[in-house]
């Protein structure tokens, strides 16, 4: 787990508490309109001083949270100029752990990656390259408390429907031990999908409401990103937050553990 020391770092305001967020900020590419993938794809492969500027807008919305989910973030390649952004983000929001997965490499040209920030430290973080075409991956991260661990796995799935299936049976599995359990990202499907709705049954998972569209930003029609938690995880609050620095809207979850679980104050 790569630790950025941070001066005057945000700290946990509440051990029984975690404000989450999961986000897909398309390696900090500002899409509003879909012909602007195609008029302006370019921003997708070429460096542009707007990415950093939206990441410096994207760093403000993070500072709100404890644990932060990204995906389509770039390592530092040629596109982001040589940016890695999950580091860039981690220091601007004034989180004190975080972790990137490159899934992708396209040697100095683009490094398409996982991203995590932490308020608190992991006792455990892995990585994982999941089922299907190369490029797609989860990242899971453990919290010990005063009780049973904490888990929190973060991934991006494919785009395919029979890969989402291969790669939810795998995360299912994965998790399988974790009394509290949290799971988050782009799942690239909604509530409505077998592959959704058999993670549901094989993991007796609880989330936000599945009219909670986060996809595409600028007239949001898909819920394509969630986060789930176990049941004896309280969700106090959740919603999609109407922050359109990307194609997708950031979706975020706060929990409540147990009263007999307590997580360690941040670093």
């Amino acid at each position: 787990m790569n630790k950025q020391i941070i001066e005057n770092q945000a700290t946990l305001d509440d051990t029984h508490r975690l404000r989450l967020l999961s986000y897909n900020i398309q390696a900090g590419a500002d899409t509003r309109r879909y012909r602007e993938y195609v008029t302006r794809g370019w921003k997708q492969v070429l460096p542009h001083k707007e990415k950093r500027h939206n990441l410096n807008r994207i760093s403000h919305l993070l500072k709100d949270f404890d644990v932060v989910g990204l995906q389509e973030v770039d390592s530092g390649s040629f596109r982001s100029g040589f940016i890695d952004q999950t580091a860039y983000l981690a220091e601007l929001a004034g989180f004190p752990y975080w972790y990137r997965q490159v899934n992708r490499k396209l040697g100095k040209l683009a490094q398409y990656s996982n991203g995590v920030l932490s308020r608190v430290q992991p006792s455990m973080i892995d990585e994982h390259r999941l089922p299907g075409l190369p490029g797609r991956g989860a990242v899971l991260m453990e919290f010990q408390t005063t009780e049973k661990p904490l888990g929190i796995c973060m991934m991006h799935l494919a785009l395919g429907r029979r890969a989402r299936l291969r790669q939810f049976s795998y995360i299912s599995e994965l998790v399988s031990h974790y009394s509290h359990l949290v799971l988050m990202g782009d799942f690239n499907c909604g509530c409505s999908s077998t592959e959704f709705q058999y993670l549901m049954e094989n993991t007796n998972l609880q989330g936000s409401a599945c009219d909670m569209m986060t996809f595409p930003s600028w007239r949001p029609s898909k819920k394509l990103d969630h986060i789930l938690a176990s049941p004896s995880l309280k969700v106090a609050k959740s919603e999609v937050l109407n922050y359109a620095h990307s194609d997708h809207l950031p979706i975020s979850l706060e929990i409540e553990l147990p009263e007999n679980v307590v997580l360690p104050a941040a670093a």
